[in-house]
């Protein structure tokens, strides 16, 4: 079963094309030891929540976006022989002491997919999700995703994924727990989905708001969509 690594950073804005260049230099490294795909998206619009949003997530400053992206492996046990490659590969190392962003405030963690809509085209915009599912509402969950992909889908998205909780870990700073205040007996989604190009995903967005298969109350969600964190992103690399 494929499995995907995802994470969220905060970079300085004035470090755009430096932090576009390091994750370049990277991507040949990950896809040596094993990833199958990489994708990293730059905050467009990301949205101030209530109670949770990306940037508080990641405890982001007044000078610095918000970096949405995953690395996709075939199975957990090519991930975690990947992990441990880069734990050992002096590059990597390398790498970590260069990086142009506060690397003890990125939220990180391991998913399975419990739905991805395939597709060989791949997008050059992003919606990005992370939710809090409690964990015995997994079959009502994706039963709902199921409906939402599809909506998405006919109305212009290229892909859509919804990862379940595998392996994510608690942080000294910031971690995707924190970040959409989970509960205990709750499991962290992580969620996206790809359009073309950002008109093509606002005219689906406009599409998908007024089909009435969308017309759901809200207050009967399998989870606490208070707390879903969300935003939208321009894919600044793909590989």
């Amino acid at each position: 079963m494929a499995y995907i690594d995802g994470f969220v950073a905060a970079v300085p804005s004035a470090r755009k094309r430096e932090y576009i260049g390091h994750a370049g230099e990277a991507a040949p490294m990950f896809r040596e030891f094993g990833a199958t795909r990489l994708v990293e998206a730059w905050g467009d619009e990301v949205p101030d929540g209530k109670l949770t949003d990306f940037k508080r997530a990641v405890q982001a400053g007044d000078d610095e976006v918000v970096v949405f992206g995953w690395f996709e492996f075939p199975d957990r046990a090519v991930r975690d022989a990947a992990q441990q490659r880069m734990g050992t590969d002096p590059r990597m190392a390398e790498m970590g002491a260069a990086m142009p962003f506060d690397g003890k405030r990125m939220i990180f963690g391991g998913f399975q997919p419990i739905l991805d809509t395939g597709g060989i085209e791949r997008g050059g915009y992003v919606d990005g999700f992370l939710v809090a599912v409690p964990d015995d509402a997994k079959a009502a969950y994706i039963d709902i995703a199921e409906l939402c992909a599809r909506v998405f889908m006919e109305h212009g998205a290229v892909r859509v994924v919804e990862a379940w909780e595998d392996d994510v870990p608690d942080g000294t700073l910031t971690d995707m727990r924190r970040g959409v205040q989970a509960k205990a007996g709750e499991k962290i989604v992580f969620s996206f989905i790809e359009w073309a190009t950002k008109a093509a995903r606002e005219a689906g967005m406009k599409k998908v708001t007024d089909d009435p298969r969308m017309q759901m109350d809200h207050d009967a969600f399998p989870f606490d969509a208070k707390r879903m964190i969300y935003g939208g992103f321009e894919v600044v690399l793909e590989g």
